[in-house]
């Protein structure tokens, strides 16, 4: 069965956008932990990030680096954090968060924002790339 982020690959469930290339999707998360949120995976379903070959695992994370300029100039923050946990869901995935305070990192707490508020942001993102 199609992991959640493969569906969203797939168009089959929509999700705010913020850049992407024919071998990786950046998105904002859905339940984030902080403004900004932002979600960095391959297309390609590979469930544990060490088992992406070298080459794919280094240009996940140099995509994921292109990101950062943009979520900087968008939220306020003192740096972007990066996560990579690996057991939400079963497919490879970098969390890039901006943060200003340790506490910022706790994934345990969700911030609510709008559909709207998600899509707006996502836009001034894209706008900053």
């Amino acid at each position: 069965m199609a992991s959640i982020f493969s569906r969203i690959v797939s168009g089959e469930i929509p999700s705010h956008k913020i850049a992407e290339n024919e071998e990786f999707l950046a998105f904002l998360d859905a339940f984030p932990i902080a403004k900004g949120h932002t979600l960095v995976i391959p297309k390609k379903e590979v469930d544990y990030i060490f088992d992406l070959d070298n080459d794919t695992y280094t240009r996940l994370f140099l995509f994921a680096k292109s990101i950062v300029p943009a979520l900087e100039k968008t939220v306020p923050c003192l740096r972007i954090g990066v996560s990579v946990i690996g057991l939400e869901v079963p497919h490879t995935h970098i969390h890039l968060l901006p943060l200003n305070s340790m506490s910022d990192a706790d994934f345990s707490k969700k911030i609510k924002m709008s559909q709207e508020e998600l899509a707006d942001l996502a836009q001034a993102i894209r706008n900053n790339l």
